[in-house]
């Protein structure tokens, strides 16, 4: 079983920054690409950003340039630093790693997500 946990959200200002971070636990083999998103009250969940297993990233158009993707492989850690925050960008946001497990299978759930808020 793979347990998610995404941390970091809280409450900023316009034009603040947050870091969030995934975490990823249990027993697989490795995380291919891994994709945030983020789902604000009353609205469909929306895909953020993609980041692959070597590194190549994709980004929404409403948060390119102000949201940077990364990755600690070997703490099983991704990160979305969030700059130049937007009460647009308010929101739960949640990881979604395509994990391989063994035995050939791959997992792609969900955490718990984090909650992000911006509002002076």
């Amino acid at each position: 079983q793979v347990h998610l946990v995404e941390s970091g959200g809280g409450l900023v200002q316009p034009g603040g920054h947050l870091r969030l971070s995934c975490a990823a636990s249990g027993r697989f083999l490795s995380i291919g690409t891994i994709t945030w998103h983020r789902q604000a009250p009353g609205k469909q969940r929306e895909l953020v950003a993609s980041i692959t297993s070597d590194g190549n990233t994709n980004y929404a158009d409403s948060v390119k340039g102000r949201f940077t993707l990364s990755r600690d492989n070997a703490k099983n850690t991704m990160y979305l630093q969030m700059n130049s925050l937007k009460p647009e960008d308010t929101a739960v946001y949640y990881c979604s790693p395509l994990v391989q497990l063994p035995g050939g299978k791959t997992y792609s759930g969900w955490g718990q997500g984090t909650q992000v808020t911006v509002s002076s």
